[in-house]
């Protein structure tokens, strides 16, 4: 996950959670709304005076929202998804996603192992 992702996403539930639109963000932080919808796709990254911009019409602090911008990317980096697939890494074992996308259809319990294999040789 990149970081924009995890600001996008915390941005998008803080204005969802207060029951406010991006018109309505647009309006009162004059940020347009196309760029409003791709800073919460993660598509663009914001400017610090523009979260700052945000954290003011969002009613909260810039280190409340770093905060939970952590907490968001903490929770997405614990845990990976690969070719549909969600992969966790343990204490044990560590998965490293491949850097190219492999599809696979539904898997058997009996060739489990074998895909496994095929996503960490890729």
């Amino acid at each position: 996950m990149l970081l924009r992702h995890a600001i996008g996403s915390v941005l998008r539930r803080l204005r969802q959670e207060q029951g406010t639109t991006l018109r309505q963000l647009s309006e009162s932080s004059q940020i347009s709304v196309p760029y409003l919808s791709e800073v919460e796709r993660g598509r663009k990254e914001a400017s610090s005076e523009i979260l700052g911009t945000l954290c003011r019409v969002l009613d909260i602090t810039e280190r409340e929202l770093l905060a939970r911008v952590a907490d968001e990317y903490a929770a997405h980096s614990a845990g990976r998804t690969v070719a549909g697939l969600h992969l966790v890494e343990t204490p044990e074992r560590r998965i490293d996603a491949p850097r190219r996308s492999v599809e696979v259809g539904p898997v058997e319990p009996a060739h489990r192992s074998a895909l496994d294999s095929q996503l960490l040789a890729a």
